[in-house]
């Protein structure tokens, strides 16, 4: 999968749709993430790029489906923390398959880009929410409890 920001659209009527005016009509025709999810889903491709810038060292111009994922997944430990899941469940994402549905819908919507290679498969069973957005935060398990060394008996005087 590869994802790019690209320029708006360019409709007949030569009027550019900026990314607020894709939201509205995404948002219209699939009401399954509130809007707020698109927002920081492009936001979580700028940290993925600028991440990526880091250990390249070149701009980079086209992101994966499973590097954005990893990027997400990044992004929303550092922005919410424990309350990834929270922030997740009240936007209507759920599941890796999710983000592919709102990279879809983006770029159907002509904000994002892709290659002829991409696919909404890309985007399947890559990590479980549960293992990347709870454990993290689980408290650990107890160690075993050894059995306590028996020491000697002290001497009498």
């Amino acid at each position: 999968m590869v994802l790019s920001a690209v320029e708006p659209r360019v409709f007949h009527s030569m009027q550019k749709i900026g990314f607020a005016e894709a939201l509205d009509s995404i948002v219209a025709s699939d009401p399954r993430y509130q809007r707020d999810a698109y927002v920081f889903l492009r936001d979580a491709l700028d940290f993925t790029t600028k991440q990526q810038k880091k250990v390249r060292g070149a701009t980079v111009r086209h992101v994966s489906g499973p590097e954005l994922l990893g990027g997400v997944r990044q992004y929303a430990l550092k922005e919410f923390g424990p309350l990834v899941m929270t922030v997740f469940d009240s936007w209507g994402i759920h599941s890796c398959e999710d983000i592919g549905n709102m990279v879809f819908n983006l770029i159907d919507a002509g904000i994002f880009g892709k290659t002829e290679e991409d696919s909404i498969e890309d985007f399947k069973n890559v990590y479980d929410f549960d293992e990347a957005f709870v454990k993290p935060f689980a408290p650990e398990k107890p160690a075993i409890a050894k059995p306590p060394v028996e020491l000697p008996a002290p001497k009498s005087v």
